[in-house]
């Protein structure tokens, strides 16, 4: 059965390395922390959308931006999905979840200070 070609990265995407190694079946496992902080991030922001908002009631979309990239990092990376291309893997690891959650809470306690 032949290969989809979708499977394989392009010239382009090899000079720019962001072909990584292919992904073991070991990665596939299913991460905890990173799909429990993304579950909380879903539930804390459904249930009070008024978190991200600045002190003069304004939402703060640089917040947002960065705990949205923390939720989505922690969904891929807690349901054990490891992309192929390198550069999506970082943006979407369980590293990246911390650091969005981490710069969101900067970000908010910077606009209360």
């Amino acid at each position: 059965m032949k290969p989809h070609a979708s499977t394989f990265a392009t010239a382009e995407d090899a000079s720019l390395g962001l072909d990584g190694p292919a992904p073991s079946s070991e990665a596939t496992r299913i991460r905890l922390l990173p799909l429990l902080l993304a579950i909380a991030v879903m539930l804390g922001i459904t249930a009070w959308p008024g978190a991200l908002a600045g002190p003069s009631g304004a939402a703060d979309h640089l917040a947002a931006m960065a705990l949205f990239w923390a939720m989505s990092a922690g969904f891929v990376a807690g349901v054990g999905f490891r992309p192929r291309k390198l550069l999506i893997r970082l943006l979407l690891s369980p590293l990246a979840c911390w650091l969005g959650v981490i710069l969101a809470g900067l970000r908010l306690a910077s606009l209360t200070a």
